[in-house]
């Protein structure tokens, strides 16, 4: 430091904040932190208010701002309110973005993906959520189009909704890719179409089939029937067979006959697609619902018994 005119040159500066000296004449040179006043010889020379601003400067790009932004804050014409604001939400996006990249090459690692699987995983991941959503909306309008159908089953459907977490388990992430693939399958596109189809053009007894009553009835007669290694085809399976479908017929306020019968068989055949119940577990999964027993087989056993002693 000069004693006489209490300035320092770069060599000190450099010393004093622990800066590369070639840093400083590049702050220098661009204006950030420009000398002070020069020696008889050229040499740059910078005071108090100079070492505050390089130091500020440094902080500042420390942090990751960039050098434009720095020259507006020395210049006040933004504050570092503003700045920190602004890079803390560009750090949260950054965050987000890492997580996700870290759980989908967790679920690379653990599944062993292929290229175009690993190229999937990481385009279906990174999408935000209102794109995730949407790709279900979209999936929802096209299965309802046209169709003045069971509304209340069409707004639980509307209401669950994936909601992948920012920091999501491997398993999240499949499920995610795995329920992105589902709804985009024409295939399965055209057999939810169907269902709701046919809720349409039989909306009186849809609240009925659907009814709680009806779903522990099937659950306890067969979880019993499979309990007793009661095969579906059997002549076992008869007794279990008639009970149940007694429980259907006194819902619907019919009789059990073979009309009756073959309208249950036509019901339970499009209502039980076990890729309808994979829809439903998959965002029990992405979304951290709790988990339950599935039903598909139950009912494959109910309408097994059904083809098999009607």
């Amino acid at each position: 430091m000069d004693g006489d005119t209490g300035l320092y040159t770069i060599g000190e500066l450099a010393r004093r904040t622990g800066l590369p000296v070639r840093t400083i004449r590049f702050y220098s040179d661009v204006g950030l932190v420009p000398p002070t006043d020069r020696t008889h010889a050229g040499y740059r020379l910078y005071d108090l208010d100079a070492v505050a601003r390089l130091d500020m400067v440094r902080t500042l790009r420390e942090l990751g701002v960039d050098l434009p932004t720095v020259r507006r804050v020395l210049a006040r014409e933004i504050t570092i309110s503003e700045v920190a604001t602004a890079h803390a939400q560009a750090l949260d996006v950054q965050i987000q973005t890492l997580r996700l990249r870290r759980a989908v090459l967790r679920a690379v690692a653990k599944r062993g993906s292929s290229p175009e699987e690993i190229n999937l995983m990481h385009k279906l991941a990174r999408l935000s959520d209102e794109e995730r959503k949407r790709i279900i909306t979209d999936f929802i309008d096209e299965v309802y189009a046209g169709l003045d159908a069971d509304r209340d089953f069409e707004a639980k459907l509307r209401s669950a909704m994936p909601e992948l977490p920012d920091d999501p388990e491997p398993e999240q992430v499949d499920a995610w890719v795995e329920l992105a693939e589902l709804v985009q399958d024409p295939d399965f596109k055209a057999r939810i179409r169907q269902m709701v189809e046919y809720q349409a053009s039989h909306a009186e007894e849809t609240g009925r089939f659907a009814s709680a009553d009806l779903g522990e009835a099937t659950r306890r007669r067969v979880e019993a029937a499979v309990a007793d290694g009661i095969a579906p085809e059997s002549a076992e399976a008869v007794p279990v067979l008639d009970g149940l479908v007694a429980e259907y017929a006194a819902a619907f306020g019919a009789t059990d006959d073979p009309d009756f019968r073959r309208e249950l068989l036509e019901r339970l055949e499009i209502g039980n697609d076990p890729r309808a119940e994979r829809y439903w577990r998959l965002l029990a999964i992405i979304n951290g619902w709790p988990s339950w027993q599935p039903t598909t087989p139950l009912f494959e056993w109910f309408i097994t018994a059904l083809r098999a002693h009607s």
